[in-house]
């Protein structure tokens, strides 16, 4: 099997590389060079029509897309460590947080990225105003974030899961393009610490 990605900061190819990493799995990462925009040429759209990384090709030609998606399958063929819940009430919650990451925190995110960010100012046309209306609508995020970790040392409970690798590679890429976490999110930076010690977050 082949796995498509990118490199640092790509926060989407990372996920997949730190699940991947928690599990003891070692699959190399075939590079896909997104400044050239290899991920629009027709060879990759053949694997993913939306011209996006990363993407999973089985060795019978099936294409996975989508980290949750790409991470679940693995997950199924190598259950140990479980990083999606155990139990019914577990792998709910997990669900739940990773939902959440992706709707409350990585969504004004991206709108920041694609409409605020001097880089990809070149690639399409920005909404500045609306772009820059997203650090509040982050912050936010955050301070909410910051209640939900006051007594609990992950996200979904108390094993590192599917959910804190969203949320970990979504901060670690907001602070990249300028938006930092806020001096007053004591838990939100003390749980970014706890899980950037853990050797899969250099995935």
């Amino acid at each position: 099997m082949k796995l498509f990605g990118a490199p640092m900061p790509a926060p989407n190819p990372r996920r997949v590389r730190i699940f991947l990493a928690e599990k003891g799995i070692d699959l190399p990462e075939t590079p896909v060079d997104m400044r050239q925009r290899e991920h629009k040429s027709p060879e990759h759209r053949a694997r993913n029509s939306l011209g996006q990384v990363p993407t999973l090709e089985l060795d019978d030609g099936t294409c996975i897309s989508e980290t949750v998606s790409i991470c679940r399958y693995f997950e199924e063929i190598q259950p140990d460590p479980p990083l999606f819940g155990r139990t019914p009430v577990e792998k709910a919650l997990v669900d739940m947080w990773v939902r959440r990451t992706e709707f409350t925190v990585m969504m004004p995110v991206g709108n920041f990225w694609r409409h605020a960010h001097p880089f990809t100012a070149k690639l399409l046309t920005q909404f500045q105003d609306f772009g820059e209306s997203n650090r509040e609508t982050y912050a936010g995020a955050q301070r909410w974030l910051d209640k939900e970790l006051a007594e609990r040392p992950f996200l979904a409970g108390d094993s590192f899961t599917m959910a804190d690798i969203c949320l970990l590679t979504t901060v670690d890429f907001a602070d990249w393009i300028g938006l930092p976490l806020t001096d007053e999110a004591k838990n939100l930076k003390a749980w970014r610490e706890r899980v950037s010690e853990r050797p899969s977050a250099r995935a």
